[in-house]
């Protein structure tokens, strides 16, 4: 799954919201836990990614395998195909910021591997391939916001 989408802050900011705010973009409801109150990336290598939910009950999404701001952020997706964390299942996420032409940000966001889900990689490829489209415009929104509030 390859999604891209530009936004009109630079490359080092585009990198700072997508990964220090994302539970302030990412939509309440689309998450893996009952109730969402915060998704965390740990800004560095081998950083946790999770969400915590309003009991602060801490569910696990992967963790952060390449942590290179402001370029590129290398992610394991260690939810199974029953949205469950597996320690020891991997697919990546990677995305890359890039100065795109005239200004702003290109990101380029890549779900790769899914052919990991084994018997359940088609059904897991549609849901997923429906999903990033949402949350890279989720993102481009929150993120286009903030570029706007600081003209």
């Amino acid at each position: 799954i390859v999604r891209t989408v530009t936004v009109k802050t630079p490359p080092a900011r585009a990198f700072e919201l997508f990964t220090a705010q994302i539970g302030r973009w990412w939509p309440a409801g689309k998450t893996v836990g009952k109730t969402h109150a915060a998704i965390v990336i740990e800004p560095r290598n081998g950083g946790r990614w999770y969400e915590r939910d309003a009991e602060d009950v801490e569910i696990q999404w992967g963790r952060v395998i390449e942590w290179a701001p402001p370029s590129r952020l290398l992610l394991a997706w260690q939810l199974d195909s029953a949205w469950t964390y597996d320690p020891d299942f991997v697919t990546e996420v990677e995305l890359s910021f890039a100065p795109a032409t005239g200004g702003g940000t290109l990101i380029t966001l890549e779900h790769r591997n899914l052919e990991r889900f084994g018997d359940a990689a088609e059904k897991i490829a549609g849901q997923l391939g429906g999903g990033w489209p949402s949350r890279m415009a989720d993102f481009a929104d929150f993120a286009n916001a903030d570029a706007t509030t600081k003209v």
